[in-house]
């Protein structure tokens, strides 16, 4: 079965001076959070992003795929922390999202380092944004055991 979800944004002015606003439609958990130019190629001040959207996205749908796998090999995590590091940069004329750096560490009863490295790896390659990324974004995944 499919699944559709749903955010807004507005926006008001021009690239470079103007401002907006992006809102959770699906499940109205955000609303209004402030977004601007600055905020994608400075400093954030207090306002998000695409790529931090981006960047959240991952963190949570690669910690899906990984408990998934884990638990599926016998294995199942009692936690997993994840942060993912979104790249923007310029590239000649364009401003692209150049790559998406996973880090997660695990406690994971029964499994050694190799092992969870390889279930990371496995979940970085599997996991639904990450293969939506795949072939435009640079993905690395960083595994450690807590």
């Amino acid at each position: 079965m499919a699944a559709t979800r749903q955010a807004r944004a507005t926006w008001n002015g021009d690239l470079a001076k103007g401002s907006g606003e992006v809102s959770a439609l699906s499940s109205g958990k955000f609303k209004a959070l402030p977004v601007s130019w600055g905020a994608r190629t400075e400093a954030p001040q207090g306002q998000t992003s695409p790529e931090e959207l981006l960047a959240a996205a991952h963190a949570t749908c690669f910690s899906m795929a990984l408990s998934g796998g884990l638990a599926k090999k016998g294995t199942p995590p009692e936690h997993l922390e994840v942060t993912a590091s979104v790249t923007f940069d310029k590239i000649g004329e364009s401003w692209t999202v150049v790559s998406s750096d996973l880090e997660v560490k695990g406690k994971v009863p029964g499994l050694d380092l190799e092992g969870f490295r390889q279930a990371a790896e496995a979940a970085k390659d599997g996991c639904p944004i990450s293969r939506a990324l795949r072939g435009n974004v640079a993905l690395t995944v960083k595994p450690a055991l807590a």
